[in-house]
């Protein structure tokens, strides 16, 4: 009886040990370096805040007056005003498709994605969880940051700034880019930013099947 006694008590302090190993595994810490509203760099890792989601770098918004507003942008220098360069505290929850860790990061004190969706910064991401829906909804009733703003949800950017990059016709694929700042700039095929650029027709851009359309329409060459 005691040899099983000792036997039963070894298996759980190993057990117990296995399991400290693998929590200890999942956890990392480090300094924030930011990406975007919703993705860190993170010793060494690129991290995606878990069951958030914010506005894209290049996402536009309008505010209640009807003036676009590049709110991409502001909330991504918002976030790196607040949290480039502090230290975190992270749990790793999962492996996203591009190879990013999924994780609930802690700084300053509170929950990063906790903070983000308070302020209206970003959304709850209920596809992947609804840790933060709550929280979006007393956000929203008060229109605080983005619920004050007209805009696409991001997801739907994503997928509108995919379909951009394909054109529909394939001897008109020079693409009418409209920037942040308005500047209307044309990518042939080739030139360093062509892959990337997504044509969105319901913002005013356009697909040329020629560079001397594109110019008659004012639209300016890329210098890249």
């Amino acid at each position: 009886m005691t040899a099983f006694l000792v036997l039963v008590l070894v298996a759980v302090g190993l057990s117990g040990e296995a399991l400290r190993a693998n929590e200890n595994e999942n956890v990392f810490a480090g300094k924030i370096s930011v990406v975007d509203g919703d993705t860190f760099k993170i010793a060494g890792r690129s991290v995606r805040l878990h069951a958030i989601d914010a506005p894209e770098n290049d996402q536009m918004c309008q505010t209640e007056q009807g003036v676009d507003w590049a709110c991409g942008g502001w909330i991504t220098k918002v976030v790196t005003d607040r949290y480039e360069g502090v230290q975190s505290r992270c749990e790793t929850l999962d492996t996203d498709r591009y190879g990013r860790t999924v994780a609930r990061c802690f700084a300053l004190g509170e929950d990063v994605g906790a903070w983000l969706v308070r302020e209206g910064m970003a959304f709850a991401y209920v596809k992947y969880g609804d840790d933060y829906a709550e929280i979006e909804r007393e956000a929203a009733a008060v229109d605080r940051g983005l619920h004050a703003a007209r805009l696409q949800s991001p997801s739907e950017h994503r997928r509108t700034r995919i379909k951009g990059r394909i054109p529909p016709d394939a001897k008109c694929n020079i693409k009418g880019n409209i920037s942040a700042d308005g500047k209307r700039i044309y990518h042939v095929v080739g030139q360093a930013f062509y892959e990337k650029t997504g044509i969105n027709t319901a913002k005013g851009e356009r697909w040329f099947c020629s560079t001397t359309a594109a110019q008659a329409a004012g639209w300016r060459a890329s210098r890249r």
